[in-house]
């Protein structure tokens, strides 16, 4: 007989403050990502345990990615933590770089960045950029905080058509849409506004729709410990209109299930009715 394992929930709770102590040494580095973890900075409390801090945190980053890491980010970049936690005076030089370098794509482009209309152009798109990659900074600690509740309820809950909008990682250019999200409780639920939090914090960052998907349920997934986690995304991908084959109309719809969603025909086929 095939031995089964049994998965024991997160026990997330709501007393987020009380996590402090799951943050790692200043010399440890982060199994999610790539970057050292700089201590002297201001560190972001875990809504997971100190147990579930990945071992080994001495040794040399590994590739494994963990859907929502130790200190709540999920799926960071190598400059997440150095972004969200940078000082005023940090952002400042932040903000000069990367006016500068708007600058040089508008000459680059035959244009005249000291014309009345270009002056401000390059501070006004740097600021417009942190903006739109704004998902980056976010944790999850932050977006979940205390809205998760013991609730007797085990039947699909879903909030369709939340609006998103998105940079296409390969052009920089918008796509935009709507994210339908549905779950089947295991006797916890997330406060409804959470996941339309959720996919603004990761569609707020480069992307592709694909990941967009898989990232929004693993994470809601991951939080909840639920029955069966289903997302569906369409969207219009601005890659496809303004250039390349130029086809306006056009829509994108990509789709992620697990547990239940995944395994009965009976219950996907009910949500995807739902949120036609």
């Amino acid at each position: 007989m095939k031995a089964q394992t049994t998965v024991q929930p997160l026990q997330l709770t709501n007393d987020l403050s009380s996590k402090v102590e799951s943050i790692m040494s200043p010399t440890s580095l982060c199994s999610a990502c790539t970057y050292t973890i700089d201590n002297s900075r201001p560190q972001t409390p875990s809504i997971f345990p100190a147990s579930d801090t990945p071992p080994n945190a001495q040794t040399k980053a590994v590739s494994k990615q963990y859907p929502i890491n130790f200190n709540g980010f999920s799926w960071p970049s190598v400059g997440t933590e150095q972004r969200r936690s940078e000082t005023e005076d940090e952002k400042k030089v932040r903000l000069a770089k990367m006016s500068d370098a708007v600058r040089t794509l508008l000459e680059c482009i035959g244009e005249d960045a000291d014309r009345e209309g270009l002056l401000k152009t390059p501070e006004r798109y740097a600021k417009a950029l942190m903006f739109f990659t704004k998902g980056y900074e976010e944790s999850m600690n932050d977006v979940v905080n205390d809205a998760l509740f013991d609730e007797d309820h085990e039947e699909m809950v879903i909030v369709r058509d939340i609006s998103i909008f998105s940079l296409c990682e390969h052009h920089l250019v918008p796509f935009c849409g709507k994210v339908s999200i549905g779950y089947i409780p295991n006797r916890r639920v997330l406060g409804l506004s959470k996941l339309a939090r959720i996919a603004e914090m990761f569609s707020r960052r480069l992307q592709v729709q694909e990941r967009l998907t898989k990232q929004i349920a693993v994470a809601l997934n991951e939080i909840l410990q639920a029955q069966g986690v289903a997302v569906v995304i369409e969207a219009s991908h601005q890659c496809m209109v303004m250039r390349g084959v130029q086809k306006p109309g056009s829509q994108t719809i990509t789709s992620f299930m697990l547990g239940r969603f995944r395994e009965d025909p009976k219950t996907r086929e009910e949500f995807l009715s739902l949120v036609k």
